[in-house]
């Protein structure tokens, strides 16, 4: 009767597709994050979840309305789900930030997030992150399923903290794909989670 969360990230918005820093910026999917999102709507709903919690975000939201449609579960939005805040570099591509701030960049990729202006660090949102997994969590019976539809940096960062593995390790795990998805199976009662699954993509062909 093992409790489950699958983590999918959002699909693609088109400043996905040219690597502009989105963090809190309201930011719709773009025809082929719909696309994305249409397609793994299915995959979802065939873990049979009872919740679905979304980050509040255009992106996560407009994400979530497929999974709703597909399982019949109404999206709780919260905020706790949003991904880092870039603070003043939002809006900017890699390449521009590179460029402008060179030091500070080199920074950023080692996943220093303090040295963007305004932003926040990676504790700050593995902590928010975290507080809202508890409640996802708290909702369940056992065996039952929950789904959180979040960004991928903060999806990222959240999930090495659920598994207790060290930040230094971040640069050995890729990211989550557009609509890509991981799947946490709760180990026993305590809270802990181990990973059952990782960056799982849909398939042309949809389940069923």
């Amino acid at each position: 009767m093992t409790r489950r969360l699958v983590l999918l990230r959002h699909g693609q918005t088109a400043w996905n597709a040219i690597g502009r820093g989105q963090g809190h910026a309201d930011v719709e999917l773009d025809d082929t994050g719909h696309e994305q999102a249409s397609a793994v709507a299915p995959y979802v709903a065939a873990y049979a979840p009872t919740v679905l919690w979304s980050s509040d975000l255009a992106r996560a939201r407009q994400t979530a309305a497929y999974v709703s449609k597909e399982t019949g579960l109404d999206a709780r939005l919260d905020e706790r789900f949003r991904e880092f805040d870039l603070g003043a570099r939002t809006g900017l591509t890699m390449a521009e930030y590179a460029e402008q701030f060179p030091a500070e960049y080199a920074d950023f990729r080692a996943g220093h997030f303090t040295a963007v202006p305004g932003g926040e660090t990676t504790a700050d949102v593995v902590s928010r992150f975290a507080d809202g997994l508890d409640d996802v969590v708290a909702g369940l019976d056992a065996g039952e399923c929950g789904v959180v539809v979040a960004h991928g940096a903060a999806l990222k960062v959240a999930l090495m903290a659920a598994l207790n593995w060290p930040g230094e390790q971040a640069s050995g795990l890729q990211g989550l794909d557009n609509c890509g998805w991981a799947v946490l199976e709760e180990l026993d009662e305590g809270g802990r989670f181990r990973l059952a699954a990782y960056n799982l993509i849909a398939r042309p062909t949809p389940p069923g």
